[in-house]
């Protein structure tokens, strides 16, 4: 069988350095039952920048419980996007694992302060 080599597009730093990638501090989850894949509505707060609303599809790994209280990373500056009848104002980070639904979401090692800005 023949390797296929995938082409990607390529980032700058620049482009990396406008993304604004900030930490906060999850308040209230709850299942999205009107997404199409399943998933939960967060509400995350991020200190000065207030609380943002996401979609995030991690059903397969959390429970809407387990997440009140986490710390996660998020991308705070991209659009807004509509998802069914709810607003996703900020991309919250995790990383697929392979052959699973399951998504691990990043987060910080220690504390930190809710809405930092991540470098």
């Amino acid at each position: 069988m023949a390797h296929q080599s995938q082409t990607r597009d390529h980032s700058s730093a620049e482009d990396f350095f406008r993304t604004e990638i900030r930490t906060g501090r999850i308040e209230r989850a709850e299942v999205f039952a009107k997404a199409r894949k399943p998933a939960y509505k967060l509400w995350i707060d991020f200190g000065d920048l207030g609380v943002k609303r996401s979609s995030a599809q991690i059903t397969a790994r959390y429970t809407p419980e387990e997440l009140i209280g986490r710390t996660v990373v998020a991308v705070t500056n991209f659009p807004p996007r509509q998802i069914a009848d709810f607003m996703s104002e900020v991309l919250v980070l995790g990383v697929p694992v392979p052959g699973t639904d399951e998504v691990v979401l990043l987060a910080p090692d220690a504390d930190v302060p809710i809405g930092a800005l991540v470098s």
